[in-house]
Protein backbone atom coordinates (compact mmCIF):
# COMPACT_ATOMS: atom_id res chain seq x y z
CA UNK A 1 0.00 0.00 0.00
CA UNK A 2 1.06 3.78 -0.81
CA UNK A 3 0.28 6.20 2.21
CA UNK A 4 1.22 9.77 1.24
CA UNK A 5 1.80 11.70 4.46
CA UNK A 6 1.32 15.92 4.40
CA UNK A 7 3.02 17.75 7.54
CA UNK A 8 6.34 16.84 8.31
CA UNK A 9 6.68 19.54 11.63
CA UNK A 10 7.64 17.85 15.14
CA UNK A 11 5.00 15.08 15.38
CA UNK A 12 4.60 14.36 11.84
CA UNK A 13 7.97 13.28 10.74
CA UNK A 14 8.59 10.53 13.64
CA UNK A 15 5.02 9.42 12.61
CA UNK A 16 6.57 9.01 8.80
CA UNK A 17 9.69 7.39 9.42
CA UNK A 18 7.56 4.58 11.47
CA UNK A 19 5.47 4.32 8.62
CA UNK A 20 8.38 3.95 6.35
CA UNK A 21 10.05 1.13 9.11
CA UNK A 22 7.20 -0.68 9.14
CA UNK A 23 7.35 -1.25 5.17
CA UNK A 24 4.73 0.96 3.34
CA UNK A 25 5.88 2.86 0.48
CA UNK A 26 5.83 6.52 1.95
CA UNK A 27 5.24 9.87 -0.33
CA UNK A 28 5.41 13.52 1.85
CA UNK A 29 4.96 16.70 0.90
CA UNK A 30 5.28 20.06 3.52
CA UNK A 31 6.12 23.56 2.77
CA UNK A 32 9.65 23.65 4.87
CA UNK A 33 11.79 21.83 2.15
CA UNK A 34 14.19 20.97 5.04
CA UNK A 35 11.65 18.47 6.37
CA UNK A 36 11.31 17.11 3.10
CA UNK A 37 14.99 16.36 2.39
CA UNK A 38 15.19 14.70 6.09
CA UNK A 39 12.24 11.88 5.37
CA UNK A 40 13.44 11.52 1.94
CA UNK A 41 17.11 10.83 3.22
CA UNK A 42 15.02 7.87 5.29
CA UNK A 43 13.22 6.05 2.33
CA UNK A 44 10.17 8.53 1.57
CA UNK A 45 9.60 9.58 -2.19
CA UNK A 46 9.42 13.68 -2.69
CA UNK A 47 6.45 15.40 -3.84
CA UNK A 48 5.96 19.13 -4.79
CA UNK A 49 2.86 19.32 -4.12
CA UNK A 50 -0.25 18.19 -1.80
CA UNK A 51 -1.74 16.68 -5.29
CA UNK A 52 1.03 15.33 -6.08
CA UNK A 53 0.99 12.96 -2.86
CA UNK A 54 -3.07 11.98 -3.29
CA UNK A 55 -2.06 11.19 -6.94
CA UNK A 56 0.42 8.82 -5.87
CA UNK A 57 -0.64 7.14 -2.67
CA UNK A 58 -3.97 4.69 -1.59
CA UNK A 59 -4.11 6.33 1.55
CA UNK A 60 -3.06 9.81 2.72
CA UNK A 61 -2.44 11.04 6.29
CA UNK A 62 -1.99 14.56 7.00
CA UNK A 63 -0.80 15.95 10.34
CA UNK A 64 -0.99 19.69 10.10
CA UNK A 65 -1.09 22.83 12.54
CA UNK A 66 -4.75 24.16 12.56
CA UNK A 67 -7.87 24.57 10.60
CA UNK A 68 -7.12 26.43 7.68
CA UNK A 69 -3.80 24.96 6.90
CA UNK A 70 -6.06 21.23 6.80
CA UNK A 71 -8.60 23.03 4.73
CA UNK A 72 -6.34 24.54 2.04
CA UNK A 73 -4.21 20.90 1.96
CA UNK A 74 -7.21 19.18 1.30
CA UNK A 75 -9.57 21.04 -0.10
CA UNK A 76 -7.63 24.09 -1.73
CA UNK A 77 -5.64 24.98 -5.25
CA UNK A 78 -3.29 22.10 -5.94
CA UNK A 79 -5.11 20.44 -2.42
CA UNK A 80 -5.42 16.47 -2.04
CA UNK A 81 -8.62 16.21 -3.72
CA UNK A 82 -7.44 17.61 -6.96
CA UNK A 83 -5.56 14.07 -7.16
CA UNK A 84 -8.15 12.28 -5.72
CA UNK A 85 -8.70 8.88 -7.78
CA UNK A 86 -10.83 6.03 -7.10
CA UNK A 87 -9.84 3.94 -4.00
CA UNK A 88 -8.38 7.04 -2.23
CA UNK A 89 -9.19 7.57 1.51
CA UNK A 90 -8.03 10.26 4.18
CA UNK A 91 -6.45 9.75 7.78
CA UNK A 92 -6.95 13.73 8.94
CA UNK A 93 -4.53 13.69 12.26
CA UNK A 94 -4.34 16.92 13.10
CA UNK A 95 -5.93 18.88 16.20
CA UNK A 96 -8.66 20.86 14.59
CA UNK A 97 -11.79 22.79 15.60
CA UNK A 98 -14.50 19.83 15.44
CA UNK A 99 -16.68 22.04 13.38
CA UNK A 100 -13.81 22.79 10.50
CA UNK A 101 -13.15 18.31 10.44
CA UNK A 102 -16.71 18.17 9.52
CA UNK A 103 -16.99 20.67 6.88
CA UNK A 104 -13.77 19.11 5.15
CA UNK A 105 -15.36 15.32 5.58
CA UNK A 106 -18.33 16.89 4.13
CA UNK A 107 -16.65 18.02 0.93
CA UNK A 108 -14.35 14.84 0.58
CA UNK A 109 -17.12 13.06 1.09
CA UNK A 110 -19.22 15.19 -2.23
CA UNK A 111 -16.13 14.30 -4.08
CA UNK A 112 -16.31 10.71 -3.44
CA UNK A 113 -13.19 10.42 -0.76
CA UNK A 114 -13.90 8.82 2.32
CA UNK A 115 -12.07 10.68 5.58
CA UNK A 116 -11.61 9.71 9.04
CA UNK A 117 -10.38 11.87 11.80
CA UNK A 118 -7.74 10.69 14.19
CA UNK A 119 -5.87 13.62 15.92
CA UNK A 120 -3.59 11.84 18.68
CA UNK A 121 -2.26 12.63 22.26
CA UNK A 122 1.17 11.23 23.51
CA UNK A 123 3.61 14.19 22.07
CA UNK A 124 6.55 13.93 20.48
CA UNK A 125 7.98 10.83 22.40
CA UNK A 126 4.76 9.27 21.52
CA UNK A 127 5.52 9.68 18.05
CA UNK A 128 8.58 8.33 18.09
CA UNK A 129 7.81 5.22 20.05
CA UNK A 130 4.40 4.52 18.01
CA UNK A 131 2.56 4.85 21.34
CA UNK A 132 0.47 7.58 20.56
CA UNK A 133 -3.43 7.58 22.09
CA UNK A 134 -5.62 8.07 18.83
CA UNK A 135 -9.15 9.77 18.97
CA UNK A 136 -10.76 8.54 15.65
CA UNK A 137 -14.50 9.96 14.29
CA UNK A 138 -15.79 8.93 11.08
CA UNK A 139 -17.47 5.58 9.42
CA UNK A 140 -16.66 2.30 11.80
CA UNK A 141 -16.16 -0.08 8.80
CA UNK A 142 -13.14 3.04 7.33
CA UNK A 143 -11.54 2.94 10.89
CA UNK A 144 -11.41 -1.03 10.43
CA UNK A 145 -10.62 -0.70 6.84
CA UNK A 146 -7.38 1.88 8.17
CA UNK A 147 -6.30 0.25 11.43
CA UNK A 148 -3.41 -1.45 9.99
CA UNK A 149 -1.85 1.57 9.25
CA UNK A 150 -3.00 3.14 12.46
CA UNK A 151 -1.54 0.58 15.03
CA UNK A 152 2.26 1.14 13.65
CA UNK A 153 1.49 4.93 14.98
CA UNK A 154 -0.28 4.11 18.12
CA UNK A 155 -0.95 2.27 21.63
CA UNK A 156 -4.76 3.12 21.59
CA UNK A 157 -7.34 3.81 19.42
CA UNK A 158 -10.81 4.36 20.52
CA UNK A 159 -13.62 5.24 17.83
CA UNK A 160 -15.79 8.50 19.45
CA UNK A 161 -18.48 8.65 17.24
CA UNK A 162 -18.96 10.71 13.61
CA UNK A 163 -16.78 13.19 12.39
CA UNK A 164 -15.74 15.62 14.90
CA UNK A 165 -15.95 13.24 17.52
CA UNK A 166 -12.03 12.88 17.60
CA UNK A 167 -11.30 16.62 17.65
CA UNK A 168 -13.84 17.11 20.38
CA UNK A 169 -12.13 14.12 22.69
CA UNK A 170 -9.09 16.30 22.18
CA UNK A 171 -9.73 19.39 22.65
CA UNK A 172 -11.18 17.72 26.34
CA UNK A 173 -7.89 16.20 26.48
CA UNK A 174 -5.70 19.98 25.75
CA UNK A 175 -8.15 21.07 28.01
CA UNK A 176 -7.64 19.24 31.19
CA UNK A 177 -3.66 18.77 30.13
CA UNK A 178 -3.47 23.19 30.23
CA UNK A 179 -5.88 23.79 33.72
CA UNK A 180 -3.68 20.57 35.36
CA UNK A 181 -0.15 22.48 34.08
CA UNK A 182 -1.56 25.44 36.00
CA UNK A 183 -2.85 24.10 39.33
CA UNK A 184 0.38 22.16 39.66
CA UNK A 185 2.22 25.25 39.20
CA UNK A 186 0.08 27.45 41.82
CA UNK A 187 -0.05 24.55 44.33
CA UNK A 188 3.68 24.04 44.22
CA UNK A 189 4.97 27.54 43.70
CA UNK A 190 2.66 27.54 47.45
CA UNK A 191 4.37 24.89 48.92
CA UNK A 192 7.90 26.42 47.68
CA UNK A 193 7.14 29.83 49.00
CA UNK A 194 6.08 27.99 52.58
CA UNK A 195 9.03 26.30 52.75
CA UNK A 196 8.95 23.28 51.40
CA UNK A 197 11.08 21.97 48.51
CA UNK A 198 9.08 21.01 45.38
CA UNK A 199 11.31 17.77 44.96
CA UNK A 200 10.15 16.61 48.37
CA UNK A 201 6.60 17.47 47.98
CA UNK A 202 7.16 15.56 44.48
CA UNK A 203 8.22 12.57 46.18
CA UNK A 204 5.60 12.40 48.97
CA UNK A 205 2.83 12.78 46.65
CA UNK A 206 3.34 11.62 42.49
CA UNK A 207 2.19 7.80 43.98
CA UNK A 208 -1.64 9.37 45.55
CA UNK A 209 -4.07 10.59 44.05
CA UNK A 210 -2.55 14.01 43.21
CA UNK A 211 0.04 11.90 40.79
CA UNK A 212 -0.49 12.38 36.79
CA UNK A 213 1.64 12.53 33.69
CA UNK A 214 1.84 16.04 33.83
CA UNK A 215 3.05 16.31 37.29
CA UNK A 216 5.92 13.52 36.21
CA UNK A 217 6.57 15.14 33.18
CA UNK A 218 5.85 19.04 33.33
CA UNK A 219 7.02 19.85 36.95
CA UNK A 220 10.22 17.38 36.79
CA UNK A 221 10.97 19.68 33.50
CA UNK A 222 10.51 22.65 35.51
CA UNK A 223 12.48 21.69 38.41
CA UNK A 224 15.17 20.65 36.00
CA UNK A 225 14.71 23.67 33.89
CA UNK A 226 14.34 21.96 30.62
CA UNK A 227 11.81 23.64 28.38
CA UNK A 228 12.83 22.96 24.64
CA UNK A 229 9.29 22.33 23.39
CA UNK A 230 7.58 18.50 22.99
CA UNK A 231 4.63 20.33 22.53
CA UNK A 232 5.02 23.89 21.75
CA UNK A 233 3.52 26.61 24.16
CA UNK A 234 2.10 28.53 21.12
CA UNK A 235 0.16 25.12 19.68
CA UNK A 236 -1.70 24.61 23.01
CA UNK A 237 -3.04 28.25 22.80
CA UNK A 238 -4.09 27.08 19.66
CA UNK A 239 -5.69 24.13 21.00
CA UNK A 240 -7.14 26.11 23.73
CA UNK A 241 -8.55 28.85 21.21
CA UNK A 242 -10.20 25.75 19.08
CA UNK A 243 -11.94 24.31 22.89
CA UNK A 244 -13.01 27.91 23.82
CA UNK A 245 -14.86 28.35 20.29
CA UNK A 246 -16.63 25.04 20.59
CA UNK A 247 -17.41 25.79 23.95
CA UNK A 248 -19.43 28.92 23.16
CA UNK A 249 -20.73 27.46 20.35
CA UNK A 250 -22.78 24.70 22.63
CA UNK A 251 -23.09 27.31 25.43
CA UNK A 252 -20.60 24.66 27.65
CA UNK A 253 -18.91 27.54 30.32
CA UNK A 254 -14.95 27.15 30.46
CA UNK A 255 -13.92 29.59 33.17
CA UNK A 256 -10.93 27.81 33.93
CA UNK A 257 -9.71 27.02 30.25
CA UNK A 258 -10.44 30.86 29.65
CA UNK A 259 -8.18 31.67 32.31
CA UNK A 260 -5.35 29.58 31.34
CA UNK A 261 -5.64 30.64 27.86
CA UNK A 262 -4.86 33.96 28.96
CA UNK A 263 -2.13 33.21 31.25
CA UNK A 264 -0.48 31.37 28.09
CA UNK A 265 -1.05 34.15 25.60
CA UNK A 266 0.60 36.44 27.81
CA UNK A 267 3.36 34.08 27.87
CA UNK A 268 3.70 33.97 24.20
CA UNK A 269 3.55 37.97 23.76
CA UNK A 270 6.85 37.74 25.92
CA UNK A 271 8.68 35.54 23.65
CA UNK A 272 8.13 31.33 25.23
CA UNK A 273 5.62 30.70 22.25
CA UNK A 274 8.10 28.45 21.17
CA UNK A 275 9.02 26.38 24.62
CA UNK A 276 6.88 23.40 26.30
CA UNK A 277 3.84 23.80 27.57
CA UNK A 278 5.75 23.31 30.69
CA UNK A 279 6.38 27.15 29.97
CA UNK A 280 2.93 27.95 31.34
CA UNK A 281 4.89 27.33 35.20
CA UNK A 282 7.06 30.43 34.29
CA UNK A 283 3.49 32.58 34.71
CA UNK A 284 3.16 31.02 38.25
CA UNK A 285 6.71 31.49 39.15
CA UNK A 286 6.98 35.13 38.25
CA UNK A 287 3.92 35.58 40.29
CA UNK A 288 5.24 34.08 43.62
CA UNK A 289 8.94 35.19 43.04
CA UNK A 290 10.15 31.88 42.89
CA UNK A 291 11.90 28.98 40.41
CA UNK A 292 11.11 25.92 41.01
CA UNK A 293 14.47 23.87 41.66
CA UNK A 294 15.52 20.77 42.73
CA UNK A 295 16.93 20.29 46.16
CA UNK A 296 18.37 23.34 48.04
CA UNK A 297 17.03 26.57 46.28
CA UNK A 298 19.45 28.37 44.60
Amino acid sequence: MKIGFIGLGAMGRPMAKNLIRAGYELHVFDVVQAAVEELSAAGAAPEKSNREVAAASDVVITMLPNSPHVKAAICGVGGVLEGRHPGLRIIEMSSIAPLMTREVGAVCAEAGVPMLESPVSGGVMGAADGTLSLMCGGDPALLEELRPILEVLSSSIVLCGGLGAGNTTKLVNQHIIAVEIAAVAEAFAMGQKAGVEPEVIFNAIHNGYAGSKVLEGKLTAAMDRQFKAGFRLDLHIKDLANALETAHSVGAPMPLGSLVFDEMKYLSNIGLGGEDNAALMKYYERLADIEFHRGEAQ
